[in-house]
């Protein structure tokens, strides 16, 4: 049987960002290449207990095969990992795009301001649209092609239902709140990540500390890519992904 590759999205977003890169791979790589909707965002449903990543992440486990191996972009790499972890006959392997175990900046981690994430979610009640809009434009900072990668997420966002409120705002929870360090750190499957050097939500130092997490962890840093390498620089990440799938 053939095996699987899994890309999941990040916050915000829906399985339409992966659409070009997605037909690369198809192309290029031997194994079955598909990506899905996190629960409640373009047309995943939500979960029918609270909405937390261990009752999305469930939904998901639902749709993989076994020994998948997970692509998970920002937020999709915390449900790549609690995948991992929580369904070891599901996956195979993980690679982490611009992704962490643990979001939140803290004592001894860099990650994303506190108070950042905070306002999102405080703004998140006034106005999605715009909330989500401020998001992406955060998500660029720093590329060379920032306003044409922006351009291009939104366009895709708008190919599929609209994210549902709870999803939202509980995702906003997960990336403050979720720390998958530990789980990072003893996974029995091969770790894969790529980052942009650019990056204003995952810095440097937090590859570095993950690197000192994880001892098999194998990294590859963009120089002038941000958050979203594999729009950026597609050409460079096809060529990571074909070496790691």
């Amino acid at each position: 049987m053939q095996k699987e590759t899994v890309l999941l999205h990040g916050w915000g977003m829906n399985r339409q960002v992966w659409q070009l890169i997605e037909e690369e791979l198809k192309s290029e790589v031997s194994c079955l290449v598909k990506s899905i909707d996190l629960p409640g965002f373009g047309h995943g449903a939500m979960p029918e207990a609270p909405y937390s990543l261990a009752t999305a992440a469930q939904l998901v486990a639902e749709q993989l095969a076994d020994n998948t191996t997970l692509v998970g972009w920002s937020l999709g790499g915390l449900f790549a990992l609690h995948l991992a972890k929580y369904y070891p006959q599901k996956v195979n392997k993980v690679v982490l795009i611009a992704s962490t175990p643990y979001f939140a900046e803290a004592e001894g981690w860099a990650g994303i301001k506190v108070e950042v994430l905070k306002n999102f979610k405080a703004q998140l009640k006034e106005n999605s649209a715009k909330t989500i809009e401020r998001f992406l434009a955060i998500q660029a900072m720093g590329s060379e092609h920032a306003k044409a990668d922006v351009k291009q997420l939104k366009a895709w966002l708008l190919n599929a239902p609209e994210a549902n409120p709870d999803a939202l705002s509980t995702g906003l929870d997960i990336l403050l709140n979720d720390d998958y360090r530990d789980i990072f750190s003893s996974l029995t499957q091969p770790v894969y990540g790529l980052f942009g050097k650019l990056d204003s939500l995952v810095p440097r130092r937090a590859i570095t500390k993950m690197s000192a997490l994880n001892s098999n962890f194998q990294v590859e840093i963009l120089p002038k890519a941000s958050h979203a390498p594999f729009i950026s620089h597609r050409a460079e990440s096809l060529n990571f992904l074909k070496s790691v799938l």
